[in-house]
């Protein structure tokens, strides 16, 4: 069964810095772009950085120079270090398997973790 778990969010001041996790069960992340996704108190879905097999990264305008993708094969393990947050950084985060190597075709997603912003 394919799952995906999320962790590590939290309540981090202006400038803090948190590092997320996102733990893969039933498939090995390594064979997917994998990605990360956020949603801003009453705002729609934000792409925010993906991950291609071939571990080459984009990220959104937003977050670029400040928050870094990356993986751990061997874990299983998808991350995501944010530095330098801002508050507009607070939203929910999701990891997501893109099952299509393609724009949005997302085709798992874990339940989300909460990051907060704030001073």
């Amino acid at each position: 069964q394919v799952q995906l778990v999320e962790s590590g969010g939290g309540l981090v001041q202006p400038g803090g810095s948190l590092r997320l996790s996102c733990a893969a069960f039933g498939f090995a992340n390594s064979g997917f772009w994998m990605a990360w996704v956020r949603q801003a108190p009453g705002k729609g879905l934000e792409w925010v950085a993906e991950l291609t097999f071939g571990d080459t990264t984009y990220y959104a305008d937003s977050v670029k120079g400040r928050f870094t993708i990356s993986r751990d094969n061997v874990k299983n393990m998808l991350y995501l270090q944010m530095n330098t947050l801002k508050p507009d950084d607070t939203a929910l985060y999701y990891c997501a398997r893109n099952g299509h190597a393609a724009p949005w075709e997302y085709d798992a997603w874990g339940q989300g973790t909460q990051v907060t912003v704030s001073a």
